[in-house]
């Protein structure tokens, strides 16, 4: 494919970069331009360029791009989790949540230990959406308490479930790395662990420096136990193993259970709650439709084969092998927003570099992995973002500045490229 063609396909994005990130930017302020508004736009014009394609097929690349099983399902989740935030919230599960948490951690262990619980919730479900359903809400009420943005809050919980979902067993993107460099899930651990580890630990330390100037709040009300039975629950189920939706429909009957018990609403009111949530997730479910159907037409119009192209034909060495290999998955991710998608994407590609370059396939396989979740971590129209944002009730963009964990990772990761660590596995 030519440069012009390619950079044509890519141009919605581009366009979108330019409508919203740079003006947003300018202006200084990211509420000024919607989000959605910028999506519909890009899209608009995504649909307008494609050339050689009929005017109703491309209206159905953009429709069936916006309601893929991947889209479909992000959107039930954000369904649920909007229903289970706010009737958990009318019933005071998340208050009460919030106070035994405060009443339990030392003043300056309470940023570190929920990016620590997050590490470990993520690590035990592999999967990001999983812990960030489960703790942004009780994360974004603290934030009177520790006396944090919001934002700073929820990014805490974003960057420790990216954790998770990148060294997890069970990880989707672990799965996937693995069998695309055809290498055991043990030995790829053991590679991502020597990069993930430092990274997280240099957080961890930040976060406890952060906490130190930090007093214990003296407004803090006892916790209620038989409310907090609700989110232990969702905690457990969530960390056994069970699929998020089904945490999420059980965490949703069992605070209707406790607020009727309570007396803090009759059925109608727990109805009237969960409807009330739902409605709030509604920018959300536009933005994953609109962003799953813009990202469909850049991949019809040759953008990502593009990149794929280009990329490969410009290597040098091992060390230029890995690079090539790390900004592949990572331009692949920004442009399909979906990190499991984009290591299948790229993997067969990246096993075929990694066996003419002689570079080890565990190796490449934590690049793939971790470069894709660095990736995913940041861009404000992921999944994860989009639900922590909702969840909190701010702009996604507005989170990713305080992401420490995934720009610190994506440091380590880069640098282990530079200077071929883990030696034994470069």
């Amino acid at each position: 494919m030519s440069n012009t063609k390619g950079i044509i396909a890519l141009s919605p994005l581009i366009v979108f970069v330019l409508l919203y990130l740079v003006t947003s930017i300018i202006i200084g302020d990211f509420y000024k331009v919607p989000i959605t508004v910028a999506f519909m736009a890009s899209g608009i014009y995504g649909i307008a360029i494609s050339k050689g394609i009929p005017f109703a097929n491309r209206i159905d690349i953009f429709s069936e791009g916006a309601s893929t099983s991947n889209m479909m399902m992000m959107i039930w989740i954000f369904v649920l989790a909007g229903a289970f935030a706010n009737s958990a919230k009318t019933t005071g599960c998340i208050d009460a949540t919030i106070n035994l948490t405060l009443s339990a951690l030392p003043p300056g262990m309470v940023m570190p230990g929920l990016f620590l619980a997050a590490c470990f919730i993520s690590l035990s479900i592999g999967t990001s959406v999983g812990t960030i359903v489960a703790l942004t809400p009780i994360a974004a009420g603290m934030t009177e308490y520790v006396d944090q943005s919001p934002q700073f809050i929820t990014a805490i919980v974003v960057g420790g479930a990216f954790f998770g979902d990148n060294l997890s067993f069970i990880s989707d993107t672990t799965v996937v790395a693995t069998r695309t460099q055809g290498c055991k899930m043990s030995d790829k651990f053991r590679v991502n662990s020597y990069i993930v580890m430092p990274a997280a630990f240099v957080v961890l330390i930040i976060y406890t420096f952060i906490g130190l100037g930090l007093s214990a709040p003296s407004d803090v009300p006892t916790a209620d136990l038989f409310k907090v039975i609700p989110y232990i629950v969702v905690l457990v189920a969530a960390i056994a193993g069970m699929n998020v939706m089904a945490v999420l429909t059980t965490g949703l009957i069992l605070t209707g259970i406790t607020g009727i018990a309570c007396g803090c609403y009759d059925i109608y009111g727990w109805l009237g709650s969960m409807g009330e949530g739902i409605v709030n997730m509604g920018e959300l479910i536009i933005i994953t439709m609109l962003a799953g159907g813009l990202l469909a037409i850049v991949k019809a119009n040759g953008g990502i084969d593009y990149i794929i192209e280009k990329i490969g034909t410009h290597i040098n060495g091992k060390r230029g092998a890995e690079l090539s290999i790390a900004t592949l998955v990572s331009i692949v991710n920004l442009c399909t927003a979906n990190n499991t998608v984009a290591i299948l994407t790229t993997g067969g590609l990246a096993k075929k570099i990694g066996d003419k370059y002689g570079l080890d396939n565990r190796k490449c396989a934590s690049i793939l992995d971790t470069f894709s979740c660095c990736i995913q971590g940041i861009i404000p129209y992921g999944a994860q973002l989009l639900m922590a944002a909702g969840l909190a009730k701010v702009n996604p963009v507005s989170i990713v500045p305080y992401i420490y964990y995934s720009f610190i990772v994506g440091g380590f990761a880069i640098l282990s490229i530079l200077i071929r660590y883990p030696r034994h596995y470069s």
